[in-house]
């Protein structure tokens, strides 16, 4: 079967977990009504079910290819995007002085989640644009905002991320790409960078780079790091494309998945560009551009567990195997408890994942549209949620899809089913935009280096949740829901406490620990609002959300086991 937006549930989550109706009421997003979100996404649906899905299969076959030089794309890849970036959807939060639509996030995520799950290879292009949007929008002078967001934003150009180099992964300290200062203001940069995701292509007239470099006599490590804007040709005053600009697409990563989108090595040599905000600054820069790009992950996550569910579904009812277990059966695999069981995960994991991404979306939303106090916790609320939306998000991604290759059996190890591209393609999104094992140590770090308030916060929502479920005549959802969540909360008050290198050793059962205490808070609220819902939340609370009491126990338990084992315990004998 095909991708089939599923545009009811998306509605639902936002309306009955989230509260997104509330977006209307802020004078910033007076506009942003619940029926112009309706013509919105649907024009979106439209685009990911019939220009980017049916792409998916026949892109990863052809692949991007570097071809004397350049990168030819998958055909209909270039189409496709012209449709999306046409409908206006590649500059929805962009600001309307710069040629956008001024949206909110809340209405953009579930944009990107569809065409997420449509085609993820292509929908990695918008994504890493939008992303530069709001990193020139915040940052850069006005001469690049005026010549490049338009473009951007209309994609005309694409936008791309140049962190990583073959010595530097995670460890931008270790950046060595050089920016030297010349006569007219602008930068000549020289360095490799790899990993870089549509570093080159075909799909538009102009790309536009942002790459992270050393100017000359700067401070040591990431304090002496800045940003650059370096387009792919050099642009007239009109931002019409010039001369080519000094870069070369180096080769094309051979990947396990995303095949489709291609992943380059980078060289620059005297290459021009602009400085984009402060010099020595550009660690903010950069991580603007990057969380961004983290909850969009995030929500790459969702869109592969939606579209492993819906293909797993499909195949469960029409596959006739053995006897029925049950009496009114159909004869088909749907019908047997294990079947079952895989098939609820996928969608429990789907909705829990989906629920924390549009959260925080809708939080940082509100943040702008409110004011001093109030705008910082909803900040600090959309903060906290980043690393469980795009760690969670992308761990469920990963975990549909591997269920769905089961559910398939011995033909979802077959390419041609489809089940194994997307396991394939989800695979990396634990990996980028920072691992998960990062953004978990990001949750118990910097996230909680304000005492814990913004978790105790949310963890008093799930506390609501409760009360309402108990007044509704639900004790048994409720009492699960107050157990895993004061397992939590007494985690959270013991990381306090807790020497930084024993909160990394288990931040990883903490986070984990955490979205499965939002997943039973949201799914609650579900039914709580339509009974339709009773049945997912019912399996997760009962199956899922006690999972959460062994994980917050882990994440406190301290790094004395993982240290205790030495070499000898770490390999084989």
């Amino acid at each position: 079967m095909s991708y089939r937006a599923p545009l009811q549930d998306i509605a639902f989550t936002l309306d009955h977990m989230v509260g997104a109706r509330r977006l209307s009421g802020t004078a910033l997003f007076a506009e942003a009504t619940a029926d112009l979100r309706k013509a919105i996404l649907a024009g979106a649906a439209r685009i990911a079910e019939e220009a980017f899905a049916p792409l998916n299969r026949s892109g990863d076959l052809e692949r991007s290819e570097l071809e004397d030089g350049a990168v030819r794309t998958p055909a209909g890849f270039r189409d496709a995007l012209a449709a999306f970036a046409s409908g206006g959807f590649i500059g929805m939060t962009a600001r309307p002085e710069h040629g956008g639509l001024g949206l909110p996030l809340t209405f953009a995520s579930p944009v990107n989640e569809m065409i997420a799950s449509a085609n993820l290879s292509l929908s990695l292009a918008p994504l890493l644009a939008q992303g530069q949007i709001e990193a020139l929008e915040a940052f850069a002078p006005p001469r690049i905002k005026a010549l490049y967001l338009p473009k951007l934003a209309a994609g005309e150009w694409l936008g791309t991320m140049n962190l990583t180099e073959p010595q530097a992964g995670t460890d931008l300290a270790a950046i060595a790409t050089r920016a030297e200062p010349q006569s007219d203001g602008t930068f000549a940069i020289t360095g490799q960078k790899i990993f870089i995701t549509w570093g080159d292509h075909d799909l538009t007239e102009n790309i536009s780079h942002l790459v992270l470099a050393r100017i000359p006599d700067g401070p040591e490590g990431v304090k002496g790091l800045s940003v650059f804007v370096v387009p792919k040709f050099l642009p007239d005053a009109h931002g019409a494309p010039g001369t080519a600009n000094a870069i070369t697409t180096v080769s094309l990563e051979h990947k396990l998945g995303l095949r489709a989108s291609p992943t380059a090595v980078m060289a620059f040599q005297d290459a021009k560009g602009w400085l984009v905000g402060e010099a020595h600054g550009g660690i903010e820069v950069m991580f603007r551009m990057m969380n961004n790009a983290r909850l969009g992950v995030g929500l790459e996550g969702v869109g592969a567990a939606e579209r492993a569910s819906q293909k797993a579904l499909a195949y469960a009812i029409e596959r006739k195997q053995g006897a029925s277990p049950i009496a009114d059966g159909t004869g088909a695999i749907v019908d047997h408890a294990d079947v079952r069981r895989m098939l609820l995960t996928q969608r429990a994991l789907t909705a829990t994942a989906r629920a924390i991404c549009y959260d925080c979306a809708f939080s940082f939303d509100i943040a702008r549209g409110a004011e001093g106090a109030e705008s910082d916790a909803w900040a600090a609320r959309g903060a906290l949620l980043t690393p469980i939306a795009k760690a969670y998000g992308t761990d469920a991604g990963i975990a549909a899809a591997d269920l769905g290759i089961q559910i398939h059996g011995g033909l979802g190890f077959i390419e041609e089913t489809g089940a194994a591209q997307i396991l394939r393609d989800v695979r990396v999104t634990s990996i980028y935009e920072g691992t998960n094992g990062i953004q978990a140590m990001d949750l118990v770090g910097r996230k909680m280096a304000d005492g814990g308030t913004a978790a105790r916060a949310l963890l008093e929502e799930v506390a609501q949740t409760v009360r309402r479920a108990n007044q509704s005549g639900h004790p048994q959802f409720a009492n699960v829901l107050k157990t895993a969540r004061d397992s939590v909360a007494g985690a959270t008050e013991v990381l306090q406490n807790l020497p930084e290198n024993d909160r990394f050793a288990g931040a990883s059962h903490y986070l984990k620990a955490f979205a499965l205490v939002l997943g039973g808070h949201y799914l609650l609220r579900a039914a709580l609002a339509d009974t339709a819902w009773t049945p997912l939340a019912r399996f997760h609370l009962l199956r899922m959300a006690p999972q959460a009491i062994t994980e917050a126990a882990a994440g406190v338990a301290g790094g004395h086991d993982l240290y205790a084992a030495n070499a000898d315990a770490l390999g084989s004998r």
